[in-house]
């Protein structure tokens, strides 16, 4: 029996239950946010929900409005029907065990559970493995127009430039990529280029870079230095390659020596590189290196199992391994001095090998012997013959540095006023010897000068009755010397 309108007014108004209506409180996104609220108020235990009236709302299915299964069904449906806006799943199978069957649905809401429940419900979801959350209601993304993802090369290199937020990855093509270079080329900030190269190292083809680098130079500049920062030698090799600069190309090549520590590796890698496209001056030297080297692991492995007597009185102190080719000359002619040219630890064949000047040579043989003391070998560095036979004293380095040497290894008075009165310079042969206290070329070189005064200043500095003391009043005694002063 059908009732009147009025009273059915009253009985839809009257009722607990409400039909469903298409005013805006139930419409999509009305019931989306209802259902966040209904899933989240499993987490929060509110006393006040007691006092809230006792009213369900149920679709037409007849499930109550707000209960899990309406806001998981709800929401996928929502997913389906292809609207605006994509929310996140929940999940459908959180595995609770036997215990939440002491609860009703009336209770999940309201937070309360039945009298010998071990936990309360919203304990039960404390555990990340089951815990639900409702859907979140994000922003239009036309409301971001300052997303990092939406920026030009322009402003993605301001940002760059000012320490802000940036992102690269949504260069994708080539021309994007290429445009974002020269944008960062145009600031003149080398912080920006090389890590706009970073990146295109990263996402291009080596060709693909090394051929749009070619037509950038600072960009080329700056990629270079990265590469040779960073040790990569080998990608470098190959940029220098395609660039047709064949000369940097072996000269870094060359460099590889240096990170290779086992020496017959390093000899054998040092003539693999004889062959490369090297200038002439640095093919001469690559071919020295390889040279002194080789000879090096000779001579080291020989003087490893020597037993000579200058050996043991003056233990080596180091390898002769990649020492530099003065530091080996010193040491052949320290330990090898006197051998024939025709070995390859001789001092001769070393000089005449490396083609060694001679100014050179002296100065680090007379090192090495008057480190030994042995004055006789000294002095036959400066043994020479004129053509009528005659010897005499020469020297390319000048007898005022002989005689310095000489001094800093002790060399005896004799011998340094040997050496002092072969310079030829009155005054610097007088400074030098006043430096050394050599007396005798003192009072001579006074006497020859004539210099009354001085001769008597200099009486006073030494010893009352020492031969030099004497020797300056016999002087000063002898009527035939006519003094200037």
């Amino acid at each position: 029996m059908s009732r009147a309108k009025p009273e059915d007014d009253e009985y839809w108004n009257s009722s607990k239950f409400k039909a469903f209506t298409f005013d805006d409180d139930d419409d999509e996104f009305s019931r989306l946010k209802e259902s966040k609220r209904a899933v989240n108020s499993i987490l929060v235990d509110d006393d006040d929900d007691d006092e809230e009236d006792d009213v369900e709302r149920v679709s037409w299915s007849g499930e109550p409005v707000g209960s899990i299964s309406w806001s998981v069904k709800e929401t996928a449906s929502s997913i389906r029907s292809g609207s605006e806006q994509s929310f996140p799943k929940i999940d459908t199978t959180p595995s609770l065990s036997k215990q939440v069957s002491g609860y009703s649905l009336s209770s999940l809401f309201k937070g309360k559970s039945k009298p010998g429940a071990f936990q309360s419900f919203s304990e039960s979801f404390s555990d990340t493995s089951v815990r639900t959350y409702a859907p979140e209601l994000r922003k239009p993304k036309s409301d971001g127009k300052d997303f990092v993802s939406d920026l030009s090369p322009e402003e993605t290199v301001r940002r760059m430039q000012k320490g802000r937020a940036f992102s690269l990855e949504k260069f994708r093509s080539l021309q994007d990529k290429l445009l974002l270079l020269d944008e960062a080329v145009a600031v003149y900030d080398g912080n920006v280029i090389t890590a706009v190269l970073i990146f295109l190292k990263r996402s291009l083809s080596k060709e693909i870079l090394f051929r749009e680098l070619m037509a950038r130079d600072v960009a080329l500049r700056h990629y270079v230095h990265y590469l040779k920062e960073m040790g990569e030698q080998k990608l470098l090799v190959e940029l220098l390659k395609a660039l047709g600069r064949t000369e940097d190309m072996a000269l870094t090549q060359y460099k590889e020596h240096l990170n290779i520590k086992d020496e017959g590796r390093r000899r054998d890698f040092l003539k693999s590189c004889l062959s490369l496209p090297f200038s002439q001056d640095d093919a001469t030297h690559v071919q020295d290196h390889y040279t002194l080297l080789e000879r090096q692991i000779i001579i080291e492995a020989s003087d490893k199992k020597a037993d000579a007597e200058i050996f043991k009185k003056f233990p080596r102190k180091a390898s002769i391994l990649n020492m530099p080719i003065i530091t080996t000359l010193y040491y052949s002619c320290f330990y090898h001095y006197g051998e024939s040219e025709g070995t390859f630890s001789s001092p001769s064949n070393i000089r005449k090998t490396f083609r060694i000047s001679e100014k050179q040579y002296i100065l680090t043989a007379l090192g090495a012997r008057a480190k030994l003391k042995s004055w006789f070998d000294v002095d036959s560095l400066f043994n020479s013959k004129n053509w009528l036979g005659y010897t005499k004293k020469k020297s390319p380095i000048g007898f005022h540095r002989v005689v310095d040497i000489m001094h800093k290894n002790s060399a005896p008075v004799q011998e340094l006023q040997n050496y002092v009165n072969l310079i030829d310079d009155p005054e610097l042969k007088l400074s030098v010897a006043l430096k050394y206290k050599c007396h005798d070329v003192v009072i001579n070189t006074y006497r020859d000068l004539k210099d009354r005064q001085e001769l008597v200043v200099y009486r006073e500095k030494l010893e009352r009755d020492s031969p030099e003391y004497r020797k300056i009043q016999e002087l000063l005694n002898n009527v035939q010397i006519r003094w200037k002063n």
